[in-house]
C-alpha cells in the first residue's frame, strides 16, 4: 500500500521520519511517497484534504477534522517550547504597544498565530509569511514585531533581534498543560488497522533515531540548510520528546483544551463538533 506523507524539513520532523523514508525500518510494505514543504502549506493542504498522512499546525487540524484524525506518534508538544515574540528594539514592548503593532507571523493557521491571539486578542495587524522570512521583516522594519518559531529560536539574539514575549510561558502560566505545536494527522477513510499499523511505524522511526543520538542523520543535515549539528540537536532535544513518542493522557488534554480555546476564540463556532480528535 502506497501513502502520501508530508512534513517540515526542519531537524525534528526530518529526525523523526528519517528511518521510515528511508527503510531502516521495516516498513511492512507500506510505501510512501514523501513531500517536504514549510508547514503553513502544509496547514493549506490539510484545509484541501491534499495528502494521507500531514504534519499540520493545530488550529489547521481544528478545521479539518472531518478529514483527519490524530496518530499518537510524531507529535511536537512540550514545555519551553513555545513562539517567541521579537522585535528590533532593545525596550520592553507593553500590552497596548504589542496590540498595536505590526505582527509578522507564520502563516494564518499555525499554533504560533493561536497563541499570539489567545496572549493579546487585540493584535490584528498580522502579516503572514514563511516563518524562515519573519527575522528579516523585523531588521528591514517591515514590520515592528514578528513571532519566531523552529530553529530562529537560537539564533534570533545572533543577529541583534530581543524577545518581547513567550508565548509558551503565557499558555502554560494559564493552562497549566504543555503547548501543543504541531501533530502528525491520518485521512479518516483510512481503516483504524492500518492507521495503527502507520502509527506504531512512526514510532519505531523514532525510537531508531533515538537509539543513533547523539548522531545526526544525513538525511536531517541536508534538509537543515545552513544550520550548524549544534542548532540541529537544540532543535530536535526542544520539539521531540515523549510525547513525540506517545501522547498520553497530559498531551492528549493539553490538545483539548486548545481545541476548546480555538473554539471559543472563533465566534462562528458556538459549540464543539462531536468527533473524536484521537485515533482509538
Amino acid at each position: 500500500m502506497k501513502f502520501t506523507l508530508g512534513f517540515s524539513p526542519c531537524p525534528n520532523d526530518t529526525f523523526i521520519f528519517d528511518a521510515l523514508v528511508n527503510k531502516k525500518i521495516d516498513t511492512g510494505g507500506f510505501e510512501f511517497d514523501v513531500v517536504l514543504e514549510d508547514v503553513e502549506t502544509l496547514n493549506q493542504w490539510a484545509l484541501k484534504a491534499r495528502l494521507d498522512i500531514t504534519k499540520l499546525s493545530f488550529p489547521a487540524f481544528f478545521q479539518s477534522t472531518e478529514n483527519y484524525v490524530l496518530l499518537n506518534a510524531g507529535s511536537a508538544l512540550g514545555k519551553g517550547v513555545g513562539p517567541l515574540v521579537i522585535s528590533k528594539k532593545n525596550t520592553p514592548y507593553s500590552r497596548e504597544d504589542i496590540q498595536q503593532s505590526t505582527i509578522a507571523i507564520p502563516g494564518t493557521h499555525t499554533t504560533a498565530n493561536l497563541l499570539l491571539n489567545f496572549a493579546f486578542p487585540e493584535a490584528k495587524q498580522t502579516r503572514p509569511m514563511i516563518f524562515s522570512e519573519i527575522e528579516h521583516a523585523v531588521l528591514s522594519a517591515e514590520t515592528e514585531l514578528g513571532v519566531i518559531i523552529h530553529e530562529n529560536r537560537f539564533t534570533y539574539q545572533q543577529k541583534g533581534l530581543y524577545k518581547q514575549v513567550d508565548l509558551g510561558e503565557y499558555w502554560e502560566q494559564e493552562m497549566n498543560l504543555p503547548i501543543p505545536l504541531g501533530a502528525i494527522a491520518i485521512k479518516r477513510e483510512i481503516d483504524n488497522e492500518t492507521a495503527g499499523k502507520i502509527n506504531d511505524l512512526i514510532k519505531q522511526s523514532l525510537e531508531y533515531a533515538y537509539a543513533k543520538y547523539p548522531l545526526l542523520p544525513e538525511f536531517v543535515k541536508q534538509h537543515s540548510q545552513e544550520m550548524s549539528e549544534g542548532v540541529m540537536r537544540q532543535h530536535i532535544e526542544l520539539y521531540v520528546n515523549d510525547y513525540s513518542i506517545d501522547l498520553g493522557r497530559k498531551g492528549k488534554e493539553a490538545i483539548k483544551t486548545l481545541y476548546r480555546t480555538y473554539a471559543s476564540m472563533q465566534r462562528k463556532l458556538s459549540h464543539l463538533p462531536s468527533i473524536d480528535l484521537f485515533l482509538s
